[in-house]
């Protein structure tokens, strides 16, 4: 913090703040996972298997959690994505390794997914914003 903290900038005038307010919210909503576009999910779970998440793998739009299941759909984005230095799509995963996927386990993530990509998009919206 004491080479590059982040900048807070101040807006110039009460719609920008207002503007800020909102987009903000939505921004905490996904990250808690309250809002309802985290239920939208948009991606799959199409293989039947164990569920054992093994050696992971990204290719093509899908993430592999094992030789034969994977999750569809899941847009680059998402599974590069970094929020304080590490990539959630991907750790929340290996922090699992080794162990069967749940039913709750697979619907969590595809928030997850939905969550990151949410975030990319409020973060254009954000930077959009003439803030000074």
């Amino acid at each position: 913090m004491k080479i590059d903290f982040p900048r807070v900038p101040y807006p110039q005038d009460q719609d920008t703040f207002w503007q800020l307010v909102k987009l903000g919210s939505e921004l905490r909503q996904i990250h808690l996972l309250e809002s309802p576009i985290v239920e939208q999910y948009i991606t799959q779970y199409p293989i039947d298997g164990d569920n054992v998440v093994g050696k992971l793998r990204y290719q093509e739009g899908k993430v592999y959690i094992n030789d034969i299941q994977y999750f569809a759909n899941v847009p680059q984005i998402a599974w590069e994505f970094y929020i304080g230095g590490y990539q959630p799509a991907q750790k929340w995963l290996k922090d699992r390794k080794e162990r069967k996927l749940e039913f709750d386990d697979i619907l969590h993530y595809q928030k997850i997914i939905v969550a990151l990509t949410e975030t990319d998009r409020l973060m254009q919206e954000i930077d959009m914003i003439a803030i000074e």
